[in-house]
Order: structure tokens, then C-alpha cells, then sequence
């Protein structure tokens, strides 16, 4: 060979050995294609400001995973679509991300009523679905065997409520529920609960989804002297409605209390927030680890303060990666059994499932508004303030 071009072969030869050790050393971040994560979430409709929280927390846990190296060497990326607040739609779509888009796995939508539409699915096509934000106990009672679930059970969403209503000597209820499946239960579980205590369950009624005239039920309320008010529903809407039209007709109860409470709750009523109660799954107060750079991530990204929607998602999400890891795969039999025997905490709660896949170790929390903030006042061992009660009546406040 020419002597010349011998050394000019050696550098080549050197260069391309390089490179391919350079490819072999990256092929496990920098070559793999990511894990496709499929999911909807309701951007749109009823269920839409808690919907557009959760789907952030997805977003924030994609970026937060992929800072660390992602899952199994390789990057999570989110596909999300919104299902509009609406079960067919969900359905329909979860049926596509999983035969069209061909998604690696799945995480679940908002809420028990969206959540009990798509089982059938994510369970027909084996796709382990961890559900970050249904609850109602009859979605874990029908067999199922790859659905996962992070909050309290409903019908714990107004036990706070009851719990603190029985100690302060209340005793006539009213506990009002939307006609859909979560606030069915929710509402049911708080009038077991009095029942039990030996409370006084005047007025348990049921209104039809849509409603926006709640002065039958005011009336009753009024005429009945009820002492302590429980609402369960869905949408924020009807939160708000209700709190406006109890003002509009003087209706004064010495607790009311909602099956769900969120910032926009008080963005919209301003000063008639104050004293109303509501369950939140999560605070930020809450001593769990990881919280403060949660909190600090998610108002960088999103310009807004997370609420436990947003918590629930992040937090779902981040036990389905450790249990990626723990698994060493996809695979949703190997998954499965992972989730079946984790006991893990994130910055949402303690998880710890049955073998439904139902949750029992999470039992969440009772705000109370003062002051324009939420401040939690159950269970006693986590709250951060007394709560303020009786509630005043409106033309004393």
C-alpha cells in the first residue's frame, strides 16, 4: 500500500471506530424512541377546569422525567387529547390511541363517570391504567384487573365535613348530589356517615346534571332549618351557583361544605368563598417529598397555583414510572403485579391498593376559605389552621 495513504486509512478507520462506539454508548437515550403515554382529558366542557389542571400535571411530570434520563433509558412523551367532558367521545378516543396511534400505555382521564366509560377499553386491550382522579368505590367492584386508583374512595369526599359538623354538636343534615356516578357515591358515603353518628339526614336530594335553579332545594333547606349543608358534584359550576343563589336567598347554614375545592372557587365568589368548606385531596402544606419543587415547577410552567387535580395527575404519572422501573418493562402482567405491591408516596399521597387495585391509603383532606386562601382543618394532624365556625350569617360578614 502506498505509505501515503496508509496513515490517511488508520485515521479513517480510527475516526468511524469512534463513531460507532460514540452510537453503541447513546443508543439507549439518544436513538430510542420515546415511551408514547396515551391519555385524554376534559380541555373543554363541564369538567374542564379541573380537566385542564390534570392534563398539566401530566405535562409537568413528562418534563420532570425526562430531566432525570426518562424511564428505561429512554424519554416519556405525552399524547393528549380532549374528550370534551363527554364519554363517547372518550371512549372513541381511547379506542384510537390505542389501535391507530399505537401508544405504549395508557393513564386515565377525569373522573369516575369518564373513567367507568373507558375501563372496558384499556381492559379489553390488557393496558394496565392508572386512574389519577376517579374514585367511586363501584368502578373497583366489577372484576377488573388492570385499572389503579390514587384518591379516597368517594363516598370519603364529605367525611371531613361530618366528622367536624358531629364534633361542633350539629346534627340536621342536608347533603345535595348531582345525578352522576361520583357524586352519587360521594353523597351516599356522607349520609351513611351521619346515619352512623346518629345525625339528623333531613333533606338527601338528588338534582339533575345541568341544573342552574337550585331555590327548591334553598327553600327546603331554609324551611327545614338545616344546620349543615354537604354538596357533591362535578362541575365547579355548580359549586359557585349554589353559593351565589344561598346569598340571593338568605339561606344561612352553620357549615357548607362541596366534594371538591380549587382556587377559581374563590376567583369567582371572591369574599363569598370565605367560610365554605371543601375536600382537597392535596395541599401544598402537606409534609410529602418532592411538594415545593411540584409547586414551584408548576407555576414556572403554568403561570397559575397547581390544585389536587394537578397533583393527582403528577402524582399518578410518577407511580407509574417507578413502577416502569421497578417492572423493568411495559408489560402490562409484569406492570400489574408491580402496582399490586407498591407501596410508594409521592408528593400527591401514600399509595397502597388492594387486590381491586383500590386505594387505602390515601384519605385526603378539608379546607376551609379564610382570608381568600385555602387552609386545611381536618384531620388535626395536618391542619394549618382552627376552623372558623359558625358560619356567620350573609348580613353579618
Amino acid at each position: 500500500m502506498n505509505q501515503k495513504i496508509l496513515p490517511v486509512a488508520i485515521f479513517i478507520a480510527a475516526v468511524i471506530l469512534a463513531i460507532f462506539f460514540y452510537l453503541v454508548q447513546n443508543n439507549s437515550t439518544g436513538d430510542e424512541p420515546p415511551i408514547r403515554i396515551g391519555a385524554t382529558m376534559s380541555e373543554t366542557g363541564a369538567y374542564n377546569t379541573q380537566g385542564i389542571a390534570a392534563r398539566n400535571g401530566y405535562l409537568l411530570c413528562q418534563d420532570d422525567i425526562n430531566a432525570r434520563g426518562g424511564v428505561l433509558g429512554r424519554e416519556i412523551e405525552f399524547l393528549i387529547y380532549d374528550d370534551e367532558s363527554d364519554t363517547d367521545r372518550a371512549v372513541e378516543l381511547y379506542e384510537q390511541l390505542i389501535t391507530e396511534d399505537g401508544v405504549d400505555a395508557v393513564m386515565g382521564p377525569y373522573g369516575s363517570t369518564l373513567t367507568e366509560a373507558v375501563a372496558p377499553v384499556t381492559e379489553r386491550h390488557r393496558m394496565v391504567q392508572i386512574s389519577p382522579l376517579a374514585a367511586t368505590t363501584s368502578i373497583w367492584e366489577q372484576g377488573r384487573e388492570y385499572l389503579f386508583m390514587v384518591l379516597p374512595p368517594a363516598e370519603l369526599f364529605l367525611a371531613g365535613l361530618i366528622e367536624m359538623a358531629y364534633e361542633n354538636g350539629l346534627r340536621q343534615v342536608a347533603i345535595i348530589q348531582q345525578d352522576e356516578l361520583f357524586p352519587r357515591a360521594a353523597g351516599s358515603g356522607a349520609v351513611e356517615l351521619a346515619d352512623e353518628k346518629g345525625m339528623d339526614v333531613v333533606l338527601h336530594e338528588t338534582y339533575t346534571t345541568g341544573t342552574g335553579d337550585f331555590s327548591g332545594l334553598l327553600t327546603q333547606i331554609k324551611d327545614e332549618n338545616i344546620e349543615v349543608v354537604g354538596m357533591a358534584a362535578s362541575p365547579l359550576d355548580d359549586f359557585i351557583t349554589f353559593t351565589r343563589q344561598m346569598k340571593e336567598h338568605d339561606v344561612n347554614v352553620q357549615m357548607f361544605g362541596t366534594s371538591g375545592a380549587v382556587s377559581q372557587f374563590q376567583e369567582a365568589l371572591g369574599e363569598d368563598a370565605e367560610y365554605v368548606y371543601g375536600l382537597s385531596a392535596w395541599e401544598p402544606s402537606l409534609p410529602n417529598p418532592g411538594i415545593d419543587e411540584f409547586v414551584g415547577g408548576y407555576r414556572q410552567r403554568f403561570d397559575m397555583e397547581p390544585s389536587f387535580h394537578a397533583a393527582g395527575a403528577y402524582g399518578s404519572c410518577k407511580i407509574f414510572m417507578e413502577a416502569i422501573e421497578k417492572a423493568g418493562s411495559l408489560d402490562a402482567d409484569e406492570l400489574r403485579e408491580v402496582l399490586l405491591n407498591l407501596e410508594t408516596q409521592t408528593i400527591l399521597s401514600e399509595y397502597a391498593v388492594d387486590e381491586r387495585g383500590y386505594q387505602t391509603a390515601n384519605r385526603g383532606l378539608f379546607i376551609q376559605w379564610q382570608d381568600g386562601e385555602k387552609e386545611v382543618v381536618w384531620p388535626d394532624d395536618l391542619a394549618t389552621a382552627d376552623p372558623r365556625f359558625p358560619t356567620p350569617p350573609w348580613d353579618e360578614r
